[in-house]
């Protein structure tokens, strides 16, 4: 799944992470979605910083993640992301997580986050900047798949 994104953050588990188990536990999943979310932005050109200066926020509404293998202390991932085709006010994030000691798939899923009026929370499209940024770092959309 991952030769189709063409960007991945590293990250390395930390200890405090893990759970009694002695892996990573569950809830941690969606903060490395996070991470490369953010840093997914910074890699197209269109930080978080810009999208606040434009007064838009982004506000995650759907969140899911499947779990395909456990992660432990203190082993290395690639979040791997991408942006969807955005809709008029919805971004969706896909993310797969692959462990980089022997490349297995630890996780996959995604995220929605819709555009606000930053502090108001009143509904915005999706910035023009932002759409142009997506498209020329991800291609143009597959209308064929649609």
């Amino acid at each position: 799944m991952s030769q189709l994104f063409k960007f991945y953050a590293p990250l390395k588990v930390r200890f405090n992470e893990t759970d009694l188990q002695g892996h990573v536990n569950f809830g941690c999943y969606l903060t490395y979605f996070d991470v490369g979310a953010t840093e997914y932005l910074d890699a197209i050109g269109y930080g978080y910083e810009r999208l606040l200066a434009d007064g838009v926020d982004l506000l995650y509404a759907e969140a899911h993640c499947n779990y395909h293998s456990p992660l432990k202390w203190p082993e290395a991932i690639r979040v791997y992301t991408r942006l969807a085709p955005p809709g008029r006010r919805s971004l969706r994030y896909e993310f797969a997580l692959r462990a980089e000691s022997d490349g297995r798939e630890v996780a996959t899923g995604h995220v929605v986050a819709i555009t606000a009026e930053r502090g108001t929370w009143a509904k915005r499209e999706v910035p023009a900047g932002l759409r142009a940024a997506i498209a020329a770092y991800e291609g143009p959309a597959d209308v064929s798949a649609a």
